[in-house]
């Protein structure tokens, strides 16, 4: 892995929104432009009542971050509550996934590294990403349609 040169300014009205491929929560990659390979950021908000992925990674460590409302995060078989900048950190291989469960968006910056977990060309099981159902809710989401 390779770091930057020099220094970006990333401007949050410059970011580029879009829903994620599974659960359809609008995010926001921080440094795809930058072409770092050992860093990763993305803002995630979450809408009411819903839930990003449950999953692991092998190898990167990521930090969780609260920006606006409460943050809830479920990490191996607890379920955490995370006030407004507050934050966790989550070492490889547990599972771990945030959801919303009150009538608020919630607005989490989730950073990572690394970034690239394989390197490029080699095989991988998206298994090893999401061994259980990754669309699979919270508890505290009985009841919820999600994704819509």
């Amino acid at each position: 892995m390779k770091p930057i040169d020099g220094y970006f300014l990333i401007k949050y009205e410059e970011l580029q929104w879009r829903p994620s491929n599974m659960m359809k929560i609008p995010n926001a990659d921080f440094l795809e432009r930058t072409g770092s390979e050992i860093l990763g950021a993305r803002l995630w908000r979450l809408p009411p009542k819903s839930a990003n992925t449950l999953h692991k990674h092998p190898k990167a460590e990521e930090f969780y971050f609260v920006v606006e409302g409460t943050g809830r995060m479920r990490v191996g078989d607890e379920t955490l509550t995370v006030p407004k900048h507050g934050g966790v950190l989550v070492g490889p291989n547990l599972l771990r996934q945030v959801f919303n469960d009150t009538d608020t968006d919630v607005l989490w910056l989730i950073v990572g590294a690394p970034d690239k977990e394989f390197e490029e060309g080699e095989p991988h099981d998206m298994k090893v990403y999401y061994p259980v159902d990754p669309k699979q809710l919270p508890k505290e989401l009985d009841g919820v349609a999600w994704p819509p």
